[in-house]
């Protein structure tokens, strides 16, 4: 226990070696509903669902997916965003005893039917909307999905948006045949079989198969049990010290396909009997209505999405101050950003730590405690972080050296679908590699330096591509910024900088340079700058360096 660092700067309130039990997820649902039936679990656009009425659908929905033929190894997916539908489809489908395949519903018709393929979903749920059902409906006959479960968006909205949705947004509207490949999830809600009761294990039976984000190759899935995602939920609970169960409001507008958001948001939400105020996708207008006027406590996002609203140009309109905790994960949180963001609202702005591998979340900086700038904080209960060297992986590393995070802890995934070589490289000695380069301080906390795939070396010098990136946001006309390296012929790789400036910034190339001069070495200087636009990004809001560095190789051939 003791050669354990973090111990000395763990919260007082929690114990590391606290032992976490394992469940059917969807215990947390009628838990929820003995505990908080009559409270709001969602607020949609207006919409309020109490926890009761949300888990009597989930009851009748299982129950007529049961009839359909969803048991225990029938994969059916989610393609939609963030709605009611989702919620009731996710438990209920886990209820039936059936496993979670969470679709991007951006996804294009090549993405869509790769992932069909690949988890050998056999039925999907989706919505009645131009920009949804046609894909997936492309998607029955030459490939592995039977039935599609079709849902009315305007269904879920309170009677005078569901109206004025019905008359001024035909178009988008979409009539599916009634046939036997289509099933309507209204009929479903009004199945009057009873449901069969599943024996779920939640060390072995899989819950979520979660798509990785692709970021830096082919998407794969990882293999996520009830015990995994259970356990998570539980943690990221405790480590939420101060949390009022059956009082607290969380803004929803991550998208809950999103593995930080279906636990941080749906998950952590019904486990505290929070309401979850959900918005179909993150519009700023739309998120500080909502905090203005539904006062809402807690708000996980990514940087990006923290940064958007510091520079939101009307934000000083709007009253803020009922956040009292944010969460940041999907990527590295400027300080710029965190400290804007906490002078603007009052509240605490966390940094953490997390993998689609891991449930998400494995580490974070304590709410009530040492937050140190640049750092994701220290292990969650439960959870054992070690630096192991990149090239020997047997070797543990000392305090403050580089190597790879390494991670042990009950919500650690089974492995990844169809990948045995993958998994055997990964899943070593109990411990998940995470291809992440990182270091642990005298007091525990850990700091990711960078990718170990998106590591630069040029000239034989290691350069990590976060720090320049940390670096680069410290200048004020920096809005968004992304560092890659591209070939070389004679050092093997050169540093190139894709600068987003804020509205009205004159920055130059050399502007960026005399920024850096003083900053880093020499050999990390860019010896290419970019300025755009806007960065390509995930759906949550990750910058995605893949892309840009696939548009550097393609100008190279």
């Amino acid at each position: 226990m003791h050669s354990y660092p973090w111990l000395k700067s763990y919260p007082s309130n929690l114990r590391w070696d606290v032992a976490i039990e394992e469940r059917p997820l969807p215990d947390l649902l009628d838990n929820a509903k003995k505990k908080y039936g009559a409270r709001t679990a969602i607020d949609f656009m207006g919409r309020a669902i109490s926890y009761a009425e949300l888990a009597d659908n989930v009851e009748r929905l299982a129950a007529g997916l049961q009839e359909m033929g969803v048991t225990t190894g029938v994969n059916v997916g989610l393609f939609m965003p963030n709605c009611p539908q989702f919620v009731m489809s996710y438990y209920a489908i886990l209820k039936a005893g059936g496993t979670v395949v969470n679709y991007n519903p951006l996804y294009s018709l090549q993405d869509l039917r790769h992932q069909i393929e690949d988890s050998s979903t056999e039925i999907m749920v989706t919505l009645a909307l131009a920009a949804l059902y046609p894909k997936v409906a492309e998607c029955l006959g030459g490939t592995k999905l039977k039935k599609i479960i079709v849902s009315d968006f305007y269904e879920a909205l309170p009677l005078p948006k569901r109206l004025a949705f019905q008359l001024t947004r035909k178009k988008e509207i979409i009539h599916a045949p009634d046939d036997g490949h289509h099933v309507f999830f209204k009929a479903l809600l009004e199945t009057k079989s009873p449901l069969r009761p599943v024996a779920i294990h939640p060390d072995s039976h899989v819950a979520v198969l979660q798509y990785t984000g692709g970021t830096t190759g082919v998407p794969k899935a990882a293999v996520l049990t009830h015990g995994n995602l259970y356990a998570n939920t539980l943690q990221c609970g405790m480590w939420f010290a101060g949390l009022k169960f059956g009082e607290e409001i969380i803004v929803g507008a991550l998208p809950l396909f999103h593995v930080f958001s279906m636990t941080i948001v749906m998950n952590l939400a019904i486990h505290t009997g929070s309401a979850m105020l959900l918005h179909p996708r993150f519009d700023i207008k739309s998120v500080l209505y909502d905090i203005q006027f539904k006062r809402p406590t807690l708000m996980p996002g990514v940087p990006t999405m923290f940064a958007a609203l510091n520079n939101y140009k009307d934000i000083g309109k709007y009253d803020l101050t009922s956040l009292k905790m944010c969460f940041s994960g999907g990527g590295p949180l400027p300080q710029e950003v965190k400290e804007v963001f906490e002078k603007r609202t009052g509240c605490t702005l966390v940094e953490g730590y997390g993998l689609s591998e891991t449930s998400p979340v494995t580490a974070g900086n304590p709410l009530f405690g040492v937050n140190k700038a640049g750092s994701i904080g220290v292990p969650l209960p439960a959870t054992l972080m070690q630096i192991r060297n990149a090239e020997n992986p047997d070797k543990v590393m000392g305090i403050k050296e580089v190597g790879e995070i390494c991670i042990r802890g009950p919500q650690v995934m089974r492995g990844y679908l169809n990948q045995v070589e993958e998994n055997v490289k990964v899943l070593k000695d109990r411990l998940l590699h995470t291809g992440d380069l990182g270091y642990m301080d005298e007091d525990g906390y850990f700091f990711v330096v960078d990718r170990l795939k998106e590591m630069i070396i040029s000239g034989g010098y290691k350069i990590y591509p976060r720090n320049l990136e940390e670096i680069l946001y410290q200048h004020p006309d920096v809005l968004e910024a992304a560092v890659i390296g591209v070939y070389h012929p004679q050092r093997g790789q050169e540093v190139k900088a894709f600068i987003v400036r804020r509205k009205g910034a004159g920055m130059a190339e050399a502007d960026v340079k005399n920024h850096l001069r003083d900053k880093i070495a020499a050999y990390a200087m860019p010896h290419l700058v970019e300025f755009r636009d806007s960065l390509p990004k995930s759906a949550i809001g990750k910058i995605l360096k893949k892309i840009l560095i696939e548009e550097e190789k393609a100008k190279q051939i």
